[in-house]
């Protein structure tokens, strides 16, 4: 295949009106092109087995060249982000905004997309652009570990927003990694998507500010995200405060997963701009690689991952992903490669109270685990407020744990060739219209965790019923006196159990050693178990 050059160098979505804030206190594609190492087959016999990463060096004068502006100021004062709440400055992170402005390509294909992702792409008449980063980085640049998060900003509510930054921040945080937010689309920009969140669009929400802003639509997405991801490498010194990258890994959740999908087939081996890949709770089919005012050229059902790239990809998904509206991941399903791995997490959501409330204001401190945990017993069904309310308590599940760990995984696997190990997936009935249940009523296969396993309520990713976007929220369906008496009849009894399945899931690598230490807090701290 040959290979699209470019003339010489010239973030699902959570749902809240919050409002604007300020978080922190101030061609064609394929995977043979030459590669800067050789693949070593993964070892069995080994705990952590290691594949040797071969993917292109990065090329400058591949990726078209965008001008940054910044950091902005401005306007009504505020980087207007769809989730507010956690001062930045207290966990020693800093917040600013840029501006990017080139030229951006489309994309075409001579021939209908096919299931496999192999597919040959051609690249378009480029478009002028300009739109915006947020960089969340490390005041202390010595305790940056050298990885940046590029996430691919979730529009589905009608404005840019960040579900991995929701989702993972504690993560992130520790273990010093900067993230960056890209305003890839152009709903995020003008506005035009859900109307809940018309508000918050960009120009809508602070015009001053964001004047200067101008999308060409969203067939020039992907070429977009390609040269954020370039600046990050290339300018360093202006959108990193100086912070010199080692790994560049582009993120994305829902909707945006499904445009990663796509890119990942179509883009990845001509950019060689990413490192890697989180394609998190994507459903059976890719995003329109071009649409109107372009030639729509749709993703097929199902869109798997090529097998030709070497670039690891990781795909993470909730228990709704697998089988909800709109979503079937089931469909989709690969075997594990060593570029290719995918973790699939029972008693788990699409979206949850973590990601819609709980965890805006998490600071690592405990306080947003034992709100958490609280909520396996007393869970809300309305969030922001009102805003949206559902029918039934909406899902607590272990979502966030087990994607800290799947990070950290991802980054092994990027930074040191070490892959993540090959978990067990969640088994569909035999019409593949639902998973299968425990006696307790929650799903068995996938990752296992204390949730699940040493069980408070029943956690489903499915059953939800109520307004707006409820249907993606999955229930908790707490478990009733008798049923907690019969299951701990004692508080020993619980804290040893829920102990035991704390640890099991850190050696499966479900959990991380700094979450288990937490959750083993909060059961302590509990009453299971007590009489009265």
């Amino acid at each position: 295949m040959s290979h699209v050059t470019r003339p010489a160098l010239a973030f699902f979505f959570a749902v809240t009106l919050l409002g604007v804030s300020s978080c922190s206190s101030s061609g064609s594609s394929g995977g043979d092109t030459a590669a800067s190492a050789t693949v070593a087959s993964t070892s069995a016999a080994t705990d952590a087995p290691t594949t040797t990463v071969a993917r292109p060096a990065f090329v400058p004068d591949a990726v078209g060249a965008a001008t940054v502006t910044g950091p902005i100021t401005g306007g009504k004062g505020g980087i207007v982000m769809g989730i507010g709440g956690l001062d930045l400055a207290t966990v020693g992170y800093t917040q600013e905004e840029f501006f990017l402005s080139g030229n951006a390509a489309s994309y075409s294909s001579a021939t209908p997309l096919s299931s496999d992702g192999n597919w040959t792409i051609n690249e378009g008449t480029p478009a002028p652009f300009t739109t915006r980063i947020v960089v969340r980085r490390p005041i202390d640049g010595a305790k940056f570990n050298g990885s940046v998060a590029v996430e691919w900003f979730n529009v589905t509510a009608g404005f840019d927003n960040a579900p991995d930054w929701s989702f993972a921040h504690t993560e992130l945080i520790r273990s010093g990694w900067t993230w960056v937010g890209v305003s890839a689309q152009s709903v995020g920009i003008v506005g035009g998507g859900n109307a809940l969140g018309a508000a918050l669009a960009l120009k809508a929400a602070d015009p001053d500010r964001y004047a200067a802003l101008s999308h060409p639509g969203d067939s020039y997405s992907y070429d977009m995200f390609s040269q954020a991801g370039a600046v990050v490498r290339t300018q360093a010194a202006q959108v990193l405060g100086g912070l010199e990258p080692k790994h560049v890994i582009a993120f994305g959740e829902s909707q945006s997963a499904f445009r990663l999908n796509t890119y990942v087939n179509a883009i990845a081996s001509i950019a060689n701009v990413y490192d890697g890949f989180l394609i998190h709770s994507r459903g059976a089919v890719g995003a329109a690689l071009s649409q109107t005012p372009l030639p729509d050229i749709a993703a097929p059902d199902p869109t798997l991952i090529r097998s030709d790239l070497r670039v690891p990809v990781l795909n993470f998904l909730s228990e709704t992903d697998m089988l909800g509206d709109r979503l079937g991941y089931g469909r989709a399903e690969q075997p594990d490669t060593d570029f290719v791995r995918a973790w699939e997490v029972p008693g788990t959501a699409h979206a949850d109270l973590y990601s819609l409330g709980i965890g805006d204001s998490d600071d690592g401190s405990g306080a947003g685990d034992a709100a958490l945990f609280a909520a396996l017993l007393t869970p809300n069904n309305s969030i922001y407020g009102g805003v949206i309310t559902c029918d039934l308590g909406i899902n607590a599940g272990p979502h966030t744990y087990v994607l800290r760990s799947a990070i950290a995984a991802l980054n092994a696997w990027v930074s040191q060739g070490t892959l993540p190990p090959i978990m067990p997936r969640i088994p569909l009935n035999a019409d593949k219209t639902g998973v299968v249940l425990d006696p307790a009523g929650n799903a068995t296969g996938g990752i296992r965790t204390p949730h699940v396993d040493v069980p408070l309520a029943k956690l489903s990713g499915f059953g939800q019923t109520g307004t707006s976007f409820c249907g993606l929220f999955g229930t908790t369906v707490p478990f009733d006196a008798a049923q907690l008496a019969a299951a701990y009849p004692d508080h020993a009894t619980f804290v040893s159990k829920w102990n035991a399945a704390v640890d099991s899931a850190v050696a499966s690598g479900a959990l991380l050693a700094a979450d288990a230490k937490q959750l083993k807090a909060v059961a302590e701290a509990s009453t299971i178990g007590n009489p009265g």
